[in-house]
């Protein structure tokens, strides 16, 4: 089956990439407004849709609703859920659609979407997936650029 979807724990994701909004505590809307960033430059590079789940009980009230875009979603836990709950449930419901790729450092959560049908990796390896992702689109574009560019030159 193909990869429907990448479901993302973004706390986990965050407290596993210090290098990600550095200095910015791990829970702040400018380390998640980065996170936000840079999957949304991944999803550019891989195409496949991908939601990212926090954990909103018990948050500030200050703490931003629900987002959409074609490329990414961000979800917020409500009181008595949890980001896992939500994990769980958006795993199941894509089951008759195809895989997902659950992405978190909880192991009894990557085990119950693997029993759902899906797959799941650690925080390390799929920031070394993003990371491989976004350099070889840097080249493709960098490559498309010079290409482009002596194209025009050699038209003139």
């Amino acid at each position: 089956m193909a990869l429907v979807r990448i479901l993302v724990d973004g706390y986990s994701l965050l407290h596993g990439w210090p290098e990600l909004a550095r200095g910015k505590p791990r829970h702040s809307a400018a380390a998640r407004d980065e996170l936000v960033h840079i999957l949304t430059r991944y999803h550019d590079a891989l195409g496949t849709p991908i939601t990212v789940f926090f954990d909103g009980s018990g948050a500030p009230p200050n703490v931003p609703k629900n987002e959409s875009t074609r490329q990414i979603e961000v979800l917020f836990s409500k009181a008595g859920q949890t980001a896992d709950d939500m994990i769980e449930r958006a795993a199941h419901r894509f089951q008759p659609y195809g895989e997902v790729l659950a992405v978190t450092d909880d192991y009894a959560e990557r085990d119950t979407v693997i029993a759902l049908g899906g797959s799941a990796t650690s925080c390390d390896i799929f920031i070394a997936m993003v990371e491989e992702a976004l350099t070889e689109l840097a080249d493709d574009l960098k490559h498309h650029n010079r290409t482009e560019r002596h194209r025009y030159q050699r038209s003139r």
